[in-house]
């Protein structure tokens, strides 16, 4: 049977993605198929290097701040350091599909003009000299093509045809990198539409999890968490509205910072539902450390991007807040008290993620920390707080996240879907099953206006009960962070991502979140054997979530990670205590 030619939005996919494919120089081919999923589970660490050489390899397992200690005293060049990670990026996109546009030639001038740059004045051109850095395909850059996974936006501006600004409009955060010496040298991959957790487009495909090839690299910036895991880049930034950035950091075993609104510029970025302001989409670094979050965080800090932005606050980098809290974990006895949040009573968490929270909790315990007792029964262990010195014990019982995903989910369909659906009629392609924004009635002024109410109400309750635990700790502080999971489940299973409400109660209340790596899948010890079920969890949670695709053996490997959460615009403080919480972690024997 003859194989029936593709329509017109296939023909133009499978030609940008042949076009993608022929920007790899041929020297980079992989020249034989990749062994399937079953057969090459994990593709990172000694897999993908042997392709590169070992002086690559050198360079591109360094971190963000590592690179700039070389790059900025000249002991590094620049045109080495960006042909290394182009190189592997090359790699990288051969064997998960995370990239969307390829400009390596343009990186490799602008890395060459930085070396002439240190070489006349004998000094970086800004602290990020020399350091290629990967973005989200939202950003836009002169010369580069912006399709956010759209086949009906190529060739064209945000879907808009014979637009001028196509291929000379840039974002305010791609210039502001330009200023402080960065090298853009790749856009990676995204879910079209962006409200996804995993990542899928009618132009590339699917990108997975470059750990376990089975599973997803999260979504919308999955395609730079991918990235960023096979050290394809050392850093980039993603951008975040209901845990786009959080979701492929914790899926894919790496850093990611979710800011408050305000803090980074937005400005001139491509999105979804654009105008829609109950709940802002946010910019933010994701990294392989957390204090590479802190470096590109403060580089963009000093750019003074409210003078840009028109909605960025002036607020620069907060040294004495920071100092602070260098402090505070140095303080002996210790004195900071973390809440956890096991499980938010609508998705149970996998055994993977369930053991992740306990492990963090257990140890910031010992370590002397005050800690939360569980908010809810937790099914898979006997609560720990029931053994222990109660002195060091505190409630956590906030205002109920299901009214901040009820609030979430009424603001992402606030237009009925048609945003959305409109830029996949530009070219006629279908709606992927990952995309959760359905066709729906429009919201009417008077129903945003409430929306808006609402929301802002559930923020006052939520503030003023964090600020009442101030009278329940033992330093006289509120409780300085919140420790949860980032979703129910490790790197999920394609088409199986079922509950983002772990991270949307963030972008509801503007909070600042950070996540770290803490563990993988195991299956020997990561086994779904619940030691309760729905008839014994009391009447208050009695409709939470129980069914899960969670499957031991698929799962193995799978990377897990925590959010660390703080109050709004407290990124300073949260970017601190994440270092601090990630280096005890890691220094357990």
């Amino acid at each position: 049977m003859a194989t029936q030619a593709p329509g017109r939005w296939q023909a133009i996919a499978q030609t940008k993605q042949q076009a993608i494919i022929d920007l790899i120089p041929e020297k980079w081919r992989i020249s034989t198929p990749l062994p399937a999923p079953a057969e090459l589970r994990d593709c990172t660490g000694d897999y993908i290097q042997q392709y590169l050489t070992p002086r690559e390899v050198e360079i591109t397992e360094a971190d963000a701040v590592s690179i700039t200690q070389q790059t900025t005293t000249g002991a590094w060049t620049s045109v080495e350091v960006t042909e290394a990670f182009c190189h592997r990026a090359a790699v990288a996109h051969q064997m998960v599909n995370c990239l969307h546009e390829i400009f390596f030639d343009e990186a490799l001038a602008a890395a060459k003009a930085l070396d002439a740059y240190f070489v006349t004045h004998g000094k970086p051109l800004g602290p990020l000299h020399g350091l290629p850095v990967s973005l989200k395909d939202q950003f836009h850059i002169k010369g580069v093509e912006t399709t956010m996974g759209y086949v009906g936006w190529i060739g064209t501006f945000e879907g808009k045809k014979n637009d001028p600004r196509a291929r000379t409009f840039e974002s305010e955060l791609v210039k502001e990198l330009r200023g402080l010496g960065a090298v853009l040298f790749c856009k990676t991959s995204v879910p079209a539409t962006l409200m996804a957790g995993e990542t899928a487009n009618n132009i590339i495909g699917y990108t997975s999890n470059p750990k376990n090839r089975h599973l997803s690299s999260g979504g919308s910036s999955g395609g730079e968490g991918a990235l960023i895991a096979l050290r394809g880049s050392p850093a980039g930034f993603g951008t975040d509205i209901g845990g786009s950035i959080r979701v492929p950091a914790s899926f894919n075993g790496i850093f990611g910072l979710r800011p408050s609104g305000g803090r980074l510029p937005y400005e001139g970025v491509a999105n979804s539902m654009d105008g829609q302001n109950t709940i802002l989409s946010v910019v933010g670094p994701m990294a392989t450390t957390a204090r590479s979050l802190k470096l590109l965080f403060k580089s963009i800090l000093e750019q003074d991007p409210w003078n840009h932005d028109p909605l960025v606050h002036e607020i620069p980098w907060r040294s004495s807040v920071e100092s602070k809290f260098l402090s505070i974990v140095n303080e002996s006895p210790p004195s900071l008290t973390f809440a956890f949040l096991h499980h938010d009573g609508v998705g149970r968490p996998d055994p993977p993620v369930s053991r992740a929270v306990r492990s963090i909790e257990e140890m910031l315990r010992r370590q002397g920390h005050q800690v939360s007792k569980y908010l809810l029964f937790d099914i898979y262990a006997t609560p720990c707080w029931m053994n222990v010195d109660v002195k060091k014990i505190i409630d956590w019982c906030p205002p109920s996240h299901n009214i901040a995903h009820a609030i979430a989910k009424e603001a992402f369909h606030m237009d009925g879907g048609e945003d959305v659906l409109n830029d996949l009629a530009l070219s006629g392609e279908p709606q992927l099953p990952q995309c959760f924004v359905v066709k729906a009635a429009h919201m009417t002024a008077l129903q945003i206006s409430d929306l808006n109410i609402r929301k802002r109400l559930y923020q006052k309750a939520y503030l003023d009960y964090w600020n009442s635990t101030s009278e329940l700790t033992r330093s006289g502080r509120p409780v300085d962070a919140l420790i949860c999971p980032t979703a129910p489940h490790a790197a999920v299973i394609p088409g199986c991502f079922r509950h983002v409400g772990y991270t949307s109660f963030v972008n509801v209340l503007d909070l600042t979140s950070a996540v770290f790596p803490v563990t993988h899948a195991d299956k020997d010890s990561d086994l779904l054997t619940p030691t309760a079920s729905a008839g014994n969890l009391n009447n208050q949670h009695e409709n939470m979530t129980l069914d899960s695709d969670y499957n031991a053996s698929i799962y193995d490997g799978a990377p897990v990670g925590l959010q660390l959460i703080g109050r709004r615009l407290e990124e300073e403080k949260v970017l601190c205590l994440t270092e601090y919480v990630s280096r005890l972690w890691n220094e357990l024997p």
